[in-house]
């Protein structure tokens, strides 16, 4: 039987936890993995709490499944052991793990909902990807599904779902149509967010787990601020 945790500890909440995996509601600003920077990672953060919570000695074992862009909240799943990791990995390469992220923007799409299909080429000097409407040299298909599911003052809340996993896809896409995210200046939005976030959430994952061949599905609270809350 799978242990389901709801806590928060040394601000990392943790959303789901077995003997085999771990997902944790991953807040805007923090880093999924090591960087440039040099930041204290998610993934750092998540093996302390592990050592600590099972008093474990030595180095405790961690495999990163996916990540978030750093301006982003919501769900990331580790791997707890080596047996779980490559299954994960082939669960998300085969696109058989299900992604639904809540997005806000203050541009209504024309249409309330839409399957959206580009072909987005990365650039990474200035990490940034763009969406073409017909395919281009070094491009890759990109495949949403969004729809407006609540209008607010002055904002509207979309719920995407991901067929396909690009860089910045989400981002870049819904930019593409005219409705940038909220607070990201990268794709067109033209104020940022005090935090530097975005106002993209990972808020529902379902996917079969990889030892217990179950089906699991977590859904992450957005973050506690004033439109956030609106939503919920």
């Amino acid at each position: 039987m799978s242990k389901k945790i709801h806590s928060t500890v040394d601000n990392l909440q943790v959303l789901f936890e077995d003997n085999h995996i771990i997902v944790v509601n991953k807040r805007p600003g923090d880093i999924v993995q090591g960087d440039k920077t040099g930041d204290k990672p998610l993934s750092e953060t998540v093996k302390a709490f592990l050592k600590k919570k099972y008093n474990k000695p030595g180095n405790v074992y961690l495999g990163v499944v996916h990540r978030l862009d750093r301006p982003t909240s919501g769900i990331v799943l580790f791997a707890k052991t080596s047996k779980a990791l490559p299954r994960l990995n082939k669960l998300f390469a085969e696109k058989s793990a299900n992604k639904t992220y809540w997005a806000i923007v203050k541009n209504a799409p024309t249409e309330p909902e839409k399957r959206l299909v580009h072909y987005m080429k990365r650039n990474t000097k200035q990490n940034k990807s763009y969406a073409n409407i017909k395919e281009v040299p070094d491009s890759k298909k990109a495949i949403l599904t969004y729809k407006i599911i609540k209008k607010l003052d002055r904002y509207f809340l979309l719920e995407v779902d991901l067929e396909t996993g690009r860089h910045h896809q989400i981002r870049s896409q819904l930019s593409s149509i005219g409705s940038p995210i909220k607070g990201d200046l990268k794709y067109g939005f033209n104020r940022s967010n005090e935090d530097g976030s975005i106002h993209l959430h990972a808020r529902k994952l379902r996917f079969i787990h990889p030892v217990k061949k179950e089906p699991i599905e977590i859904i992450a609270p957005p973050p506690n601020d004033p439109i956030w809350n609106a939503c919920l």
